[in-house]
């Protein structure tokens, strides 16, 4: 008879290691690549992200963090490993069609918006690497519905932060599905609590200079009573006055005006709204290269070849886009672009100066802004045409996103206890930002989507 001892040991043997392995093959290992973590440090080289379930169970290096026997292992060796991207500025309703009254038209009310079309902007966004989108506009029950089928896990997606419907004084006619209108204080607060009430992330403002000011103090202090954000058009310089005066959180768009700069006054009541440190950051969307890239894409149309934009598009609304653009030099959307561009780079740089914090979004599905490659051409604009640090824009499209919705605990980082949002590409990002229009490895939620 075997040693009682040795019997008991062997036996327990026997037992944990089937569960060791259990555990071991519930974890995903991403091993070897060079990890820009969001929080702005030195990139971490040789690194190890353990992955367990939807979260992150630790990050080390191939020489602190051993990789458990039996986890899956995807290498990322020679690649660049981040967080997840987040677009801060998406309409899954659009899909870059040029002719706006068209689209809401035959789109707006259609059953299709929410079975076709925005699961297929939505499945884009994710396919290129954005993990987590604010969609800042469209009809409210579609983008709800689109939002709440992704986080069950029923169609593939971004995680969204939705606004739903525009808040402005008067909706532009035919726009009524996806534009309110107020009419006084106590109609704004109605229609942020409906807002509220429906489950939106975020409340955003339009032509808030238009509006009244008791209306516009209504809608920021309804949707902060109920822990909602707002986001503002900053086309206008009064709709930038009006949104600082009544402390709206985040500002979207760089200007529509051709003016060469913003004015003084408001230059000044930039700074003094970021030296208020009791109000947190003040956050802005520029939006621009949609601006920048329209020359080049006008006369360098091979977008419109990239198989990418049309994944998912019933092949009869990939026809109706493309008959949309089939000429576009003479997009009426875009004509007085050229006259904006060289204004641009002054702005920009007038926010960074002020202190703002700048992330990045696209207005992607707006005329020829595709979803499947709007967010690397936005930072591709920040690092090689403004000059932005990478690690600046990475960050913008990462870690400050996630402050400004208030989930990085959850989300922004690769860090210990995050939900595992991670991305990978070939080669060096840091120095090579455009690498991002092919990434390799999609993970969200701890699990690999491409």
């Amino acid at each position: 008879m075997k040693h009682p001892r040795k019997f008991l040991l062997a036996t327990l043997a026997l037992l944990v290691l089937p569960l060791a392995q259990a555990t071991a093959a519930g974890v995903v290992a991403l091993v070897g690549g060079r990890l820009i973590d969001g929080f702005g440090g030195p990139p971490i080289d040789r690194s190890v992200i353990l992955v367990e379930g939807e979260r992150i169970k630790a990050v080390g290096t191939v020489d602190s963090l051993p990789v458990p026997p039996g986890a899956q292992v995807i290498s990322t060796a020679g690649m660049s490993v981040l967080p997840g991207l987040w677009d801060a500025h998406v309409h899954t309703y659009l899909l870059g069609h040029s002719n706006y009254t068209h689209w809401d038209e035959t789109y707006g009310s259609n059953p299709r918006l929410a079975k076709e079309i925005m699961p297929a902007a939505a499945h884009q966004l994710l396919l290129a690497g954005v993990t987590s989108a604010r969609d800042l506009g469209a009809p409210l029950e579609a983008v709800l519905s689109v939002r709440d089928r992704i986080n069950r896990g029923e169609i593939p997606g971004p995680t969204l932060y939705v606004s739903g419907p525009f808040i402005q004084h008067a909706p532009y006619p035919g726009t009524e599905v996806f534009r309110w209108g107020v009419s006084g204080a106590a109609d704004a607060r109605a229609k942020v609590k409906k807002l509220a009430s429906a489950g939106v992330d975020i409340i955003k403002l339009i032509d808030q200079d238009q509006m009244t000011e008791d209306e516009v103090k209504a809608v920021v202090e309804e949707a902060h009573a109920h822990h909602l954000p707002v986001v503002a058009h900053a086309h206008r310089p009064d709709e930038i006055r009006r949104g600082l005066k009544y402390n709206v959180d985040c500002f979207e768009h760089i200007g529509l005006a051709t003016s060469p700069g913003y004015p003084d006054d408001i230059q000044a009541l930039l700074a003094d709204r970021t030296a208020r440190g009791n109000l947190g950051p003040l956050f802005w969307t520029p939006t621009i290269s949609v601006l920048y890239n329209y020359e080049y894409l006008r006369d360098n149309p091979l977008q419109l070849g990239d198989p990418a934009w049309r994944r998912d598009v019933p092949p009869d609304i990939v026809a109706d886009i493309l008959d949309s653009v089939r000429h576009p030099g003479q997009l009426g959307y875009f004509q007085i672009t050229p006259l904006r561009r060289p204004t641009l780079e002054t702005k920009f740089h007038q926010l960074q100066k002020a202190g703002v914090v700048m992330l990045i979004g696209t207005d992607s599905g707006i005329p020829m802004a595709f979803h499947s490659g709007s967010t690397w051409r936005e930072l591709d604009t920040w690092v090689n045409h403004l000059g932005v640090d990478p690690m600046t824009a990475i960050r913008a499209a990462t870690y400050w996103p996630a402050v400004q919705m208030k989930v990085d605990k959850d989300y922004g980082s690769v860090s210990e206890g995050k939900y595992a949002d991670i991305i990978a590409v070939q080669g060096d990002v840091l120095r090579f930002i455009d690498l991002l229009q092919r990434v390799d490895v999609v993970i969200k939620h701890g699990a690999r989507v491409k």
